[in-house]
């Protein structure tokens, strides 16, 4: 699943190619994504102008003057840039034609992305009113995180992976983050000090950040300025890496799940 820095660096990209541009054309070639594009789309975008080209946790939020486009990848989703006539392939479900000849074109073989339009201030929609903060804004921090985890039993790595607490944190670079930060994954929330939360705050910072900078990890299809697929990769310490020796210590890094999700961790450098 494309997680915030995959998400980020799709909006950043594609906001030169769209930004103060005009809808000329919506053609939505199957409808039935997560919840299904609404069937009067084109009415509300054709001759509309985008004014800013946001992101709210792994949402892309399209200003369109009269309302608000809510774009989202779900498990398999890509936004492409292609130009005007560029054949459809069979998962190619969405494209948006701008006044310049370009096209933006959503591709979602499993179909659980979003294409949503608003009337109303986004922040208000079901989907968006109750995220937490973001990890890269003032919102989120040592003692937001603290206060948050007090009386939580379940493990820490779920507890970051939650959209109402946090937004954005997933399981790549929460497997990051706690091993940075020195926390097992699987220690209660509840029982994680201040100071520690400060480190794993710093660590989740980081790594995002980081991986922002890189381009993401998993992004695959996006293309870039000059027409061509971007392939991104950052060098991970602990994900997808069980059974390997830890970077640090050289001990085998361990491999569960924990909230049905793979985890791996370090038992000499977590605790």
């Amino acid at each position: 699943m494309p997680e915030l820095p995959e998400v980020e660096t799709t909006r950043s990209g594609i906001e030169p190619h769209i930004l103060h541009r005009t809808i000329s054309v919506v053609t939505v070639r199957d409808p039935r994504l997560r919840w299904p594009v609404p069937p009067g789309l084109s009415g509300h975008l054709e001759g509309c102008e985008v004014r800013s080209v946001k992101r709210r946790g792994k949402y892309i939020l399209l200003d369109c003057g009269r309302g608000h486009l809510i774009l989202h990848l779900g498990m398999s989703g890509s936004l492409r840039l292609v130009a005007e006539g560029t054949s459809a392939a069979a998962h190619d479900h969405v494209d948006i034609q701008f006044d310049h000849g370009v096209v933006l074109r959503l591709r979602d073989p499993r179909r659980f992305g979003a294409v949503l339009w608003t009337e109303e201030p986004p922040v208000q929609h079901p989907l968006l009113r109750d995220l937490g903060p973001e990890p890269l804004g003032g919102g989120f921090g040592p003692d937001y995180l603290y206060k948050r985890s007090r009386g939580r039993r379940g493990g820490v790595k779920p507890f970051i992976m939650d959209g109402h607490v946090v937004v954005g944190v997933g399981n790549i670079y929460a497997n990051e983050a706690l091993f940075i930060a020195g926390i097992r994954p699987d220690r209660a929330a509840g029982r994680i000090s201040r100071a520690r939360y400060a480190a794993l705050v710093a660590a989740i910072r980081d790594v995002l950040a980081q991986a922002i900078e890189k381009g993401g990890t998993t992004l695959r299809d996006f293309v870039n300025d000059a027409g061509k697929p971007g392939y991104f990769s950052q060098q991970l310490q602990v994900y997808g890496r069980g059974g390997e020796p830890c970077t640090r210590c050289g001990a085998v890094l361990a491999e569960t799940r924990l909230g049905q999700r793979s985890t791996v961790f370090c038992r000499h450098c977590q605790r």
